[in-house]
């Protein structure tokens, strides 16, 4: 399957199927066609039949380095639909690309290579296990705009990063490595072949037992979940406050004009 040249979506005999961003050309950057793309794959997998495991990679030289900021100046999703609205379950459009992984019930694995920037960290959040090669570049970016993150990060990022590197990483947008990563809790494997090493997981995965599979995914699930409906909604909101403002637009600008920012109190 594939969508607007932005994914494919292959099963194979032994019901592993991979997942491939497919915007090559710009490092899987997301726009609005991408997103559309993501959650239509996500969509597919839990309809089908026979599926052990899911791939998710990138093709080219990024796994995704997040958000396409030039193709959200005019029409942006944001602006069919307020930000705090539920339209995906428990999400928005924005975390249900990284949400879709939760939800999806066989396990996910992330093949992580090049940069992992922003909501593409937070898609591969979304994945049961991410392996990543060690020089990967990463980062918790959306500060760098002045936003905060929003796409599903902070509810997937519960039990594995400790509280205090998060905000670190967080507050900063400090770029680090796959290796880095491995050490915050952000990577779970590395590897100088994070696509045929995540295949490999895959297939070990599509010799269990499926019905024990799933149901360990969904107990897993289930110790981090009471909360997760809020947190996402609380995402959303504070993003809501933030976004569009004269000081977010200043971040953009400072950013792109490659100077220090000027932020007014009010």
């Amino acid at each position: 399957m594939e969508w607007n040249d932005r994914a494919t979506l292959d099963l194979a005999d032994n019901g592993i199927a991979h997942v491939r961003l497919t915007r090559g050309d710009k490092m899987n950057a997301l726009d609005p066609a991408m997103f559309e793309a993501i959650i239509a794959a996500g969509d597919a997998v839990r309809e089908m039949k026979g599926l052990r495991a899911v791939v998710l990679s990138g093709e080219g030289r990024a796994f995704c380095a997040g958000l396409d900021l030039s193709n959200f100046t005019a029409a942006s999703p944001q602006d069919r639909a307020p930000i705090a609205a539920r339209t995906h379950g428990n999400a928005n459009l924005f975390q249900e690309v990284a949400m879709t992984w939760r939800k999806c019930p066989v396990p996910v694995i992330a093949a992580v290579h090049g940069v992992c920037f922003g909501g593409g960290l937070q898609i591969a959040s979304g994945a049961d296990i991410r392996v990543v090669h060690p020089e990967t570049r990463m980062a918790i970016m959306e500060m760098k705009w002045g936003l905060v993150p929003d796409m599903g990060g902070y509810a997937l990022w519960r039990g594995l990063v400790r509280d205090d590197v998060l905000r670190d990483l967080v507050y900063t947008n400090r770029e680090f490595t796959g290796e880095d990563a491995l050490g915050y809790g952000l990577a779970t494997i590395l590897d100088a072949d994070p696509l045929a090493r995540a295949m490999e997981i895959a297939g070990e995965i599509a010799d269990r037992n499926p019905h024990a599979i799933q149901g360990a995914k969904r107990l897993a699930e289930k110790m981090l979940s009471p909360d997760t409906d809020m947190i996402l909604l609380a995402e959303s909101e504070e993003q809501a406050r933030v976004i569009r403002t004269p000081n977010q637009i200043e971040a953009v600008m400072a950013g792109m004009q490659k100077r220090r920012p000027s932020f007014p109190d009010d």
